[in-house]
């Protein structure tokens, strides 16, 4: 790996010969300008305001704007000869323990390399101090015309240098957090707590920009003349979770069976959805929306049960004073049927018997 600065870690006494290497590495697809008529390439050229011709690189070096628009030049020899010792050198101030390191201070990444056989054993001397002490070394270094601020720490068997941005640097966060003031349940903490457990860890080494991927096969398929665009994919419009707790359930429910861990049942969404109308038969109007929810589901239940028992009871009733009203009119009959034969009976035992003749 090319070195970006050279220079010597100061460590007390000790002074370690290092080369600075670039850590990171970015891997963003950049795109050129161009002309959107015909395609041409779109490229800048460096002009001097004053006689408008075209300056090389070689030409062109480092000046100072003052208020009144007026350039003091400053050439590098200028800079070299500026009496600060971190001009060439990373001096080490002090070691803390690397969690009084705020995140938000890191800036790029680079590895100190040893340079030459002279400097291998101060650079293992110090790597071996680091390791031990458990601890991270701050240190002062100027680069690219400003002094910074660094933290050295080992990574694997290299010293590794974080560029770190200066406490006043770090811009306070004021209006940032939500000003209502909102309350969170123990039942809700809990099932977070349970859903970060679901999601567990991940191998930081298996991730991957899945945006550069689509992006390169992109310009892959555009190149072949293969390219067919697609519609692109509709987002939900007005989603609005409405059950934080359902929400949070759900989403410990999909975290276990992504893993393996169980199957996610069938369940109502957190968002607000609206409720789809039946069709009707032809002719007919649309159907009215079907009642959601327990309670208004039974109180149906219930008023339509109780109806039909209602139905059920005048039936029974009717039946019922039918059935006394015929056999009461059967009686009837059976009783004006035997008072006519007893008054018969009764005539003919009136009557005289005729004598029949010898």
């Amino acid at each position: 790996m090319r070195s970006i600065w050279n220079g010597a870690i100061s460590f007390g006494l000790v002074s370690i010969p290092i080369k600075l290497v670039n850590a990171t590495e970015s891997h963003s697809i950049s795109f050129r300008q161009i002309h959107l008529g015909d395609g041409g390439r779109i490229r800048y050229r460096k002009v001097c305001e004053l006689d408008g011709e075209e300056v090389s690189s070689a030409e062109i070096g480092k000046g100072y704007e003052e208020a009144d628009g007026s350039i003091i030049p400053i050439t590098d020899e200028d800079l070299a000869q500026l009496p600060i010792a971190t001009a060439k050198t990373i001096e080490i101030m002090s070691f803390v323990p690397a969690e009084e390191i705020d995140p938000l201070q890191m800036d790029a990444a680079y590895y100190l390399a040893a340079n030459g056989p002279t400097a291998a054993k101060p650079y293992t001397l110090l790597r071996e101090a680091l390791k031990r002490s458990r601890k991270v070394a701050i240190a002062k270094y100027a680069l690219r015309g400003r002094e910074r601020l660094g933290m050295l720490r080992v990574v694997d068997d290299v010293i590794a240098m974080h560029g770190l941005l200066w406490p006043d640097e770090i811009r306070v966060p004021e209006g940032v957090a939500p000003e209502a003031d909102v309350s969170v349940r123990e039942a809700e903490l809990d099932l977070a707590d349970a859903l970060m457990a679901t999601l567990g860890e991940v191998e930081m080494s298996s991730l991957h920009d899945d945006y550069r991927d689509a992006v390169e096969a992109l310009i892959a398929a555009k190149a072949g003349g293969a390219f067919e665009p697609t519609e692109p994919v509709a987002e939900p419009a007005g989603g609005q979770v409405i059950d934080l707790m359902a929400a949070l359930e759900k989403s410990v429910r999909a975290a276990k069976a992504s893993r393996g861990e169980g199957v996610v049942e069938a369940e109502a969404e957190a968002e607000v959805t609206p409720m789809r109308r039946k069709a009707g038969r032809a002719g007919a109007g649309a159907a009215a929306p079907k009642a959601v929810g327990g309670k208004k589901s039974t109180a149906a239940s219930a008023k339509k049960t109780a109806a039909s028992a209602a139905s059920k009871k005048k039936t029974t009733t009717a039946a019922k004073g039918t059935k006394s009203a015929t056999s009461g009119a059967a009686a009837a009959k059976s009783t004006s049927a035997s008072a006519k034969k007893a008054s018969s009976g009764a005539k003919k035992a009136a009557a005289p018997r005729k004598r029949s003749s010898a």
